[in-house]
């Protein structure tokens, strides 16, 4: 695979974040990061791993723009598939990488690890502490209360926790998980 479209994804990936201001670029390194782990850990093949991580949210700035924010893996999609009609890479390759991006929800089912990877690695966007913390950053500028924003922050928490599917992400993960399951639950108003 040309090792220049791999670049080339990290910086349209980048571009579309500077130019809608989401996905949290912090989000973006931490998923980054993990995937890259992953890959590593799994001898797969890591350029389809980065190329899928990259491109996986490339339109949820635009979605969330056009309030089109439940459509941004179509969205995405799509981005991705004129993306990579630039290159020169077998439609094999091209497949692995459309399914990273279209299953990082874990709504369609992976045809190879690399997409496992992908989807795993997203999910310390939303359970990971820095992942939380850069979130609940966001959303502090998006919600006027707090009880709003941890509601949008232990939704997309469980969304993400039953989309784990490695052991390895869900061992390293659990202790998170319940960690700040019991903190929302503690923030929560109680009348007296």
């Amino acid at each position: 695979m040309d090792r220049n479209i791999v670049q080339k994804a990290k910086e349209y990936a980048i571009s579309e974040t500077e130019k809608f201001g989401t996905s949290i670029m912090d989000h973006f390194e931490l998923s980054e990061n993990k995937a890259l782990e992953l890959a590593e850990k799994f001898d797969v093949n890591i350029d389809i791993v980065k190329i899928g991580v990259y491109l996986m949210d490339v339109k949820l700035g635009e979605a969330k723009k056009s309030d089109k924010l439940t459509e941004h893996v179509q969205m995405s999609v799509g981005a991705t598939k004129e993306f990579l009609s630039k290159f020169n890479i077998s439609d094999e390759e091209k497949d692995k990488i459309l399914n990273c991006v279209g299953a990082h929800h874990a709504q369609i089912p992976f045809i190879c690890k690399e997409v496992e990877i992908c989807c795993n690695a997203d999910c310390y966007r939303f359970i990971h502490p820095r992942g939380i913390f850069a979130y609940l950053n966001l959303l502090g500028r998006r919600f006027d209360n707090v009880d709003d924003c941890l509601k949008q922050v232990e939704k997309k928490m469980e969304e993400k926790y039953n989309a784990l599917s490695l052991d390895i992400c869900k061992e390293e993960l659990e202790e998170y998980y319940q960690k700040f399951k019991r903190l929302i639950e503690d923030s929560k108003l109680r009348k007296i």
